[in-house]
């Protein structure tokens, strides 16, 4: 940097102002900095005034525009955005209104874009969150990723693991605090301090669960203050049912009295999801989904996929489904595309592919034959070849190199979170991706899914999910990756539709306003299925049209 230069940041900086490195690298020798720093006074009338002078500002600043009332921090962000190769659109659309030249609706969706970020319900920070929003090269055709975790390699100590569960606590009490029902909270060490008739609501972790011999339920909630016994009587029924429920680990809002250094429950709150509109789209449009291909393995049920490849290229069916497969425009696909290797004792002797780079190949040999206008969105599962712990980045490319390549795919995270059919009217429709490892978990230790058909109830695993705001709300339910700024399993935003896999059972059904897809698979009864009493309903693809939100079933199988 010149002696010119140094003086020009010395100028601004006084005034409050830093220089971005583009500023200086456009200016000329004619530059005016008093001139320019006039043009920021006069131009600029809103209280809040941007931090950092860039070259697009100074270009806006220049022209003929006095109109420059916007959010400059979130101008500031949206640029920190673009700079980091994650997402332009946002930015652009404010240069758009600096400039003047932007329609009236696009003025509202950018409104709408940065109303949605600031909802405390679904608690979406842009300046932080390194995956909210990806840049252009990552959409393809109206499809954007909103969030999909990139993988962070590092030595992971005791440390990450408690700053992960500090980070979900917080996540999670954000959500419960602005509930109605949550009046007079204090934190627990503020406890004891209380009046025994007072009525008080504590936030906080469910480290541990009991029975007592009496008959009631014993649990020991702890926030980053201290921890106290809780008990919920049994004779206070809607709440002792609804207290079997709890798992250990969740964050949950208690209501009640403290006696003798004792709470006693009288309303349990779950952050759960709010009611929230239910988007439709303007046009007819539809959105396929699959999972568990198991490509490779003997079970494979080859004959009944290319049934389905034969739909989609409008080779089979009656006219009414040939016009249908016609308006497809997603197909996701939700892990485990292939068997891979060793994941259970003797799979060896179910495999008809034994290399998992032959069987990504085949899988990539099928999925060519999916028409290109179609954008196929594809996360993994824990059959794939990439490590179990969530969260799963996208298909390893040294693995799955051939699926990459396909012109139409986009590869997520498990979990993701992936934004299709939106337009410059309409927001667009927000999926949840996630394979499901630890379902398992919960139709063993959940009592209202174990007790009302388990593995065939997907809808209540996945229910039960939403109302906890977190895929793996108990630590042993999977494997995961301890991150410390997130928890990426945490259900941050809530989304429109919520779509998993993993236990092979097909289910489509609404929780409030999200719907709910289990989708099916493409593999016979394997042997371990059969020992662990699984029941596959294979070859069945849910069909949703965006138009109505009405979900049909393809049945490919005999």
């Amino acid at each position: 940097m010149n002696h010119k230069e140094n003086n020009l940041v010395s100028f601004f900086l006084d005034k409050g102002y830093l220089i971005s490195p583009d500023f200086i690298d456009k200016l000329d020798s004619k530059f005016n900095k008093e001139y320019f720093f006039d043009l920021i006074d006069k131009k600029i009338l809103s209280k809040e005034k941007p931090i950092i002078l860039n070259n697009d500002l100074k270009t806006v600043l220049n022209n003929g525009n006095s109109n420059l009332d916007i959010n400059w921090f979130e101008f500031e962000n949206s640029k920190a955005l673009l700079e980091k190769g994650k997402d332009g659109k946002i930015y652009t659309t404010f240069l758009d209104i600096l400039q003047s030249n932007i329609s009236d609706d696009k003025k509202k969706l950018l409104k709408n874009i940065l109303d949605d970020v600031k909802k405390p319900e679904e608690d979406i920070d842009l300046t932080n969150n390194k995956d909210d929003l990806v840049n252009p090269e990552d959409k393809k055709g109206t499809t954007i990723i909103l969030d999909s975790y990139l993988e962070d390699p590092k030595k992971r100590d005791i440390k990450d693991f408690v700053s992960y569960f500090k980070v979900r606590y917080e996540s999670i009490k954000k959500l419960l605090m602005v509930r109605q029902e949550l009046q007079n909270l204090v934190s627990i060490n503020r406890l004891f301090n209380k009046n025994q008739i007072d009525t008080v609501s504590i936030i906080g972790l469910v480290s541990e669960k009991y029975t007592t011999k009496n008959g009631n339920i014993l649990l020991k909630v702890e926030d980053i203050t201290g921890f106290i016994s809780v008990l919920v009587s049994k004779e206070k029924k809607e709440i002792f049912e609804e207290s079997s429920n709890i798992v250990e680990d969740e964050i949950i809002g208690i209501v009640g009295v403290v006696r003798n250094k004792l709470f006693f429950a009288n309303n349990i709150i779950w952050p759960d999801i709010p009611m929230k509109e239910f988007k439709k789209s303007s046009d007819e449009v539809y959105a396929a989904f699959i999972s568990d291909l198991h490509i490779g393995s003997k079970m494979f049920l080859s004959e009944d996929f290319k049934k389905f490849i034969k739909w989609i290229k409008g080779d089979l069916g009656n006219q009414k489904q040939k016009e249908i497969c016609k308006k497809l425009k997603y197909l996701f696909i939700v892990g485990d595309l292939i068997d891979g290797c060793g994941i259970y004792p003797g799979q060896d002797k179910e495999l008809v592919l034994k290399d998992v780079y032959k069987q990504y190949e085949l899988c990539a040999e099928i999925l060519s034959e999916v028409r290109e206008d179609i954008t196929i969105i594809i996360c993994p599962g824990n059959h794939d070849a990439l490590r179990i712990a969530e969260p799963q980045p996208a298909l390893y490319k040294d693995f799955a190199k051939p699926l990459w390549d396909l012109p139409n795919v986009i590869m997520v995270s498990n979990p993701s979170l992936v934004n299709i059919h939106s337009s410059e009217d309409f927001l667009g429709f927000d999926v949840l991706l996630y394979h499901g490892y630890s379902f398992d978990y919960y139709v063993k230790n959940v009592n209202c899914i174990r007790e009302n058909g388990g593995y065939d109830r997907t809808d209540l695993l996945m229910k039960f999910l939403l109302q906890r705001r977190h895929l793996a709300p108990t630590h042993t339910s999977t494997l995961y990756i301890p991150t410390t700024k997130e928890d990426p399993l945490f259900i941050k935003k809530v989304p429109d539709f919520f779509v998993t896999a993993h236990v092979h059972k097909l289910s489509a059904t609404n929780y409030k306003t999200v719907t709910m897809i289990c989708c099916s698979c493409w593999q016979a009864k394997t042997t371990f299925q059969e020992k662990v009493g699984h029941e596959p309903d294979p070859s069945k693809v849910p069909l949703v049209n965006l138009k109505t939100r009405e979900v049909k079933i393809l049945k490919f199988g005999s």
